[in-house]
C-alpha cells in the first residue's frame, strides 16, 4: 500500500483536477511531490476531517489554527503556490458547484478514499479563537459591533505591540522608500493625513477608531489641535489614554469606549478614519456617511482611509472570505473604491482626492510579519498558538494579496463643501506632497 502523502497527492491532483503545486508530508513522515517546492505538513489525519465537514477556506483554517496544518520554509512561498487553488480564483468564472462535481464517479471515489483516510468521526470541534455567532441576521448593530471589535483588539497590547512596533499603528504605512523604517513609514502616514486634513492649532479632530492613540496623539503634539478619539475596545483606550497622560496631552485628547453612532458634539473642523470603515458594512454605510458629515462643520475635511477590494461583475455575488470572517475581523466587508467615493457624495461630501496605496500595505504587512517571527517565541507567551498562527499567516496572505491587486487601500479626501461652493482646498491639487 502506498504511504500516506503519495495517497494524499494522488487524491489531491484528481479532486483539483492538477497536480498539487506542493510537497506533501504526512503525519506517518511519507512525503511526496515536487521535491524543490515547499512543504504543506499534514501533522494530524484530523485535518482530513476539518476539510470534509467544511470543504474550503474554512476548512483549511481550522486545520491551519489547530496546528494540524503547517508550512516547512518560506511561507510566502507556500501561499504563493497554492494562491490559485485557494485564494485567487475567478470571481466571475463560472464553476462547479460541490453537487456538480460529486456526479463524477472519479471525484466520488476520492472523497471515499478521502474519508478512509480521514480517520474515525465525528469532525472536530472548531479551535477556540474562532468567532462564535448565532447567525447573521442582525450584523452591525452597535452590540454584534463590539463583540466583533473586541474579538479581534482585546487580544492583548502588548501583543500587538510586538508585531506593530513602538508607533502602535494598525494600518497601512506611508514608505518613502522600500528601505524606510516602519517607524518612519507610519510617522510620515500620520503626517500625510494631518496635511490633507490641514491641521491647525485650536482646531477640533475626530479620530474614528482611534486605535491605540497614535494619530491622536500626532495631530495633537505636531499640529496644536484637540482631539477626540473614540474606540469600542476596552484595551486599545486604556492603552491610549496611558500614551496620552505620559505624554503630557490630557488637556487636548479625549479617548471615549464609545460608537462613533453615539458621538453628538460636534461640529468638528475634521474627522479621520483610519482603517476603521471596513467593520462598517454595505447595509450600514451609508448611515456611516450620514453620521460624519453632520458631524463635520462646513468646510471640514474627511480623511477616510480604508481596504477595497476589486469590483465584481454581479456584486450581489460577493461573499466575505471565510478565514478572516471567522479568525479576524469578524462582519468585516470590503467594497470598491468607487462604491465608497459614491456612497460619501450620496450623503453630501464634496470627493477632492483619491489616492491609492496598496504597495505601501504589502511592505507594512511584511514587516509586521518579520516582527512576529522575529519574536514567535515571546508572542507565544502573549497569546495562544493558535491566534499566533492567525496572524501569521492572515498577514503574509493580506501582504500577497496587496502586491497582486487583488485588494487595495485608498485615502478618501472630502469635504462638507458649504452651499456656496467654497471648499478651502488649494488650487494645486495635492498641495501636501
Amino acid at each position: 500500500m502506498q504511504d500516506a502523502a503519495q495517497r494524499l497527492k494522488n487524491l489531491a491532483d484528481q479532486l483539483l483536477g492538477t497536480e498539487l503545486p506542493v510537497r506533501l508530508r504526512a503525519w506517518d513522515g511519507s512525503e511526496a511531490g515536487p521535491p524543490d517546492a515547499p512543504v504543506l505538513v499534514v501533522r494530524h489525519r484530523r485535518a482530513l476531517r476539518r476539510l470534509l465537514w467544511k470543504p474550503g477556506e474554512l476548512g483549511l483554517a481550522r486545520a491551519w489554527v489547530a496546528g494540524d496544518l503547517d508550512v516547512e520554509g518560506d511561507l510566502y512561498e507556500a501561499l504563493d503556490a497554492m494562491a490559485g487553488l485557494i485564494w485567487e480564483h475567478d470571481d466571475d468564472a463560472p464553476g462547479k458547484s460541490l453537487a456538480e462535481s460529486l456526479k463524477d464517479p472519479g471525484v466520488r471515489a476520492g472523497v471515499r478514499e478521502l474519508v478512509k483516510m480521514a480517520g474515525p468521526f465525528p469532525p472536530p470541534a472548531p479551535p477556540a479563537e474562532e468567532m462564535r455567532r448565532r447567525g447573521r441576521l442582525h450584523l452591525h448593530t452597535k452590540g454584534s459591533d463590539r463583540q466583533a471589535i473586541s474579538h479581534h483588539y482585546d487580544v492583548g497590547n502588548d501583543f500587538y505591540e510586538l508585531v506593530l512596533g513602538p508607533s502602535m499603528v494598525y494600518s497601512c504605512a506611508y514608505w518613502e522608500s522600500p528601505d524606510a523604517t516602519l517607524e518612519s513609514a507610519q510617522r510620515d502616514k500620520l503626517e500625510l493625513i494631518s496635511r490633507k486634513l490641514a491641521l491647525k492649532p485650536g482646531m477640533r479632530l475626530l479620530d474614528v477608531g482611534c486605535g491605540w492613540g497614535s494619530m491622536a496623539i500626532h495631530a495633537a503634539r505636531e499640529h496644536g489641535v484637540r482631539v477626540v478619539g473614540v474606540t469600542l475596545s476596552q484595551e486599545q483606550a486604556a492603552f491610549a489614554r496611558k500614551r496620552v497622560a505620559d505624554e503630557g496631552l490630557t488637556d487636548r485628547i479625549e479617548i471615549r469606549v464609545q460608537d462613533y453612532r453615539d458621538v453628538r458634539d460636534g461640529p468638528y473642523d475634521a474627522i479621520s478614519s483610519i482603517g476603521m470603515a471596513e467593520h462598517v458594512g454595505s447595509d450600514r454605510y451609508l448611515e456611516y456617511a450620514h453620521d460624519l458629515y453632520a458631524l463635520l462643520a462646513p468646510g471640514g475635511r474627511l480623511l477616510n482611509h480604508q481596504i477595497a477590494r476589486r469590483p465584481q461583475r454581479d456584486e450581489s455575488a460577493y461573499e466575505v472570505d471565510e478565514f478572516i470572517d471567522a479568525y479576524v475581523f469578524p462582519d468585516g466587508e470590503l467594497a470598491p473604491v468607487g462604491t465608497t467615493a459614491g456612497l460619501l457624495e450620496r450623503a453630501g461630501f464634496e470627493v477632492r482626492d483619491i489616492e491609492a496605496i496598496r504597495e505601501h500595505y504589502a511592505l507594512t504587512l511584511r514587516q509586521w510579519v518579520r516582527n512576529l517571527e522575529a519574536r514567535w517565541a515571546e508572542a507565544l507567551k502573549l497569546v495562544s498558538p493558535g491566534r499566533a498562527r492567525i496572524w501569521r499567516l492572515y498577514m503574509a496572505a493580506s501582504a500577497l494579496s496587496f502586491e497582486r491587486n487583488k485588494i487595495g487601500v485608498n485615502q478618501i479626501l472630502a469635504v462638507k463643501t458649504p452651499p456656496d461652493g467654497a471648499s478651502g482646498m488649494p488650487l494645486r491639487a495635492r498641495s501636501w506632497n
